[in-house]
C-alpha cells in the first residue's frame, strides 16, 4: 500500500475546491471591512478629535496586541454567553476584518501623514470644503504608496483565514481538517491544501512587487 493515494486525493478534490472558495469569499468580504474600518480609525486618529482619537488609539492597540484566535473564540464563544450571538461565516468574517483593520489603520495613517503640506495650503487656498479635501486630494495620494503594503495585508489574511476553522467555519483549512477526520487520512488534504495556499499567494506576491515598483517612489 503506497502512502500517497492518487484516487482518493481526486476523489476530495470538489470538496476542497469548494472549502478554497469560502476562503476566497471570506478573505475579500473581510478584506472590503478591513479597508473601510481602517480609513476610518485612521482620519480619526489623525484628527485628534478630544476622547475619539483616544478611542481610536486604544482600539488599535487593543486589537493588534491580541492574537487573532483569540479573538475569534472570543466573538463566537464568549460573546453568546451574553447574549450576542452569530453564526460563524459572519462571525468569522467580522472578526477578522476587524483584527486587519487595526493594521490597515495603521498604513493609512502613515501614508496621510507623509502627504506634502502644500496640499493642505492649496486645498484651503480654493475654499475646498474638508471633506471634499479629504475625498478629492487626501486620501487618493495617500492610498497610491500604500497599495503594495495592503496588498500584502491581502496575502496575510487569506492565509490567516485558515484560524476561522477553530469556530466550525469549514473554509480550506477546515475542510482538509473535516475529511482526514472522517477518512484518517491526513496527508492528502493537508497537502493538497497547502499547494492551493501556494498557487495563490505565490503569484500575488509577484503582482504586488511589480504594484510596490510602479507605485511606491524609489530613492
Amino acid at each position: 500500500m503506497s502512502v500517497w493515494d492518487t484516487a482518493f486525493a481526486i476523489s476530495i478534490m470538489p470538496i476542497l475546491l469548494k472549502g478554497l472558495w469560502l476562503t476566497i469569499q471570506i478573505t475579500l468580504v473581510g478584506f472590503v471591512i478591513s479597508l473601510v474600518v481602517g480609513l476610518v480609525v485612521a482620519v480619526i486618529r489623525y484628527l485628534k478629535i478630544p476622547i475619539i482619537s483616544p478611542l481610536a488609539t486604544f482600539y488599535v492597540s487593543f486589537v493588534r496586541g491580541a492574537p487573532l484566535l483569540v479573538q475569534a473564540y472570543v466573538a463566537f464563544y464568549v460573546l453568546p454567553l451574553l447574549g450576542v450571538t452569530f453564526d460563524a461565516l459572519p462571525t468569522g468574517i467580522v472578526v477578522i476584518g476587524l483584527n486587519y483593520s487595526a493594521y490597515t489603520a495603521e498604513v493609512y495613517r502613515a501614508g496621510i501623514e507623509q502627504l506634502h503640506k502644500g496640499q493642505w495650503e492649496a486645498a484651503t487656498a480654493l475654499s475646498l470644503p474638508r471633506w471634499r479635501t479629504w475625498v478629492r486630494i487626501v486620501i487618493p495620494q495617500a492610498v497610491r504608496p500604500i497599495i503594495p503594503v495592503l496588498g500584502n495585508y491581502l496575502i496575510m489574511m487569506f492565509k490567516d483565514s485558515a484560524i476561522l476553522s477553530s469556530i466550525t467555519i469549514i473554509e480550506l483549512l477546515g475542510s482538509a481538517l473535516s475529511i482526514g477526520s472522517s477518512y484518517y487520512r491526513y496527508l492528502e488534504p493537508i497537502s493538497i491544501i497547502g499547494l492551493m495556499y501556494l498557487a495563490i499567494s505565490f503569484p500575488c506576491s509577484l503582482l504586488i512587487k511589480k504594484l510596490e515598483r510602479r507605485f511606491v517612489p524609489q530613492h
